[in-house]
């Protein structure tokens, strides 16, 4: 099996097979877990992630969220989920694909509430300067930090100075 030190970052990269990228296995707690393969990575994309990805029934593909900076592209291959979009939930099955345009303010997530896999290609930006919002839990992730911030805990502009 090859792997992501296998290439050289200036070469192009030959055409692969998604098999020769291995599977990274995640979970947390009982609710969230899958496995991915980060292909767009595996090639040596910069700008672009593409992820083909495995939800096991009984479980959230990921926490809620939206992107201020990244489009993001869903398109399930195999099986079937339910799209949670905002306050609506939509059921997705082989074929159907969704876009969330970067700003939509309207958080998104999977869940696989069916018997078997569900299989999907995620395709989006890679934006270093990236901020996506988890409306759920109230945080927000500001990717050229690498932290989270409790959005409750707001401040006035001047306040501190």
């Amino acid at each position: 099996m090859a792997t992501t030190e296998d290439k050289t970052p200036d070469a192009p990269r030959a055409p692969f097979p998604i098999e020769s990228v291995a599977w990274e296995d995640w979970a947390h707690g009982d609710r969230f877990g899958g496995r991915v393969r980060r292909l767009g990575q595996f090639a040596g994309a910069t700008q672009i992630g593409v992820n083909y990805e495995e939800l096991p029934p009984g479980k959230q593909s990921c926490p809620s969220h939206y992107h201020f900076r990244e489009e993001e592209h869903l398109w399930i291959l195999a099986g079937s989920a339910s799209l949670r979009l905002g306050d609506a939930t939509h059921a997705m099955s082989t074929g159907d694909y969704i876009c969330f345009p970067a700003g939509q303010r309207e958080g998104h997530c999977l869940i696989n509430q069916s018997e078997s896999v569900c299989r999907f290609l995620v395709i989006g930006g890679r934006d270093p300067q990236e901020v996506v919002v988890y409306p759920d839990s109230g945080k927000i992730l500001v990717s050229a930090t690498d932290e989270l911030y409790d959005m409750k805990a707001t401040r006035d502009y001047w306040e501190g100075e």
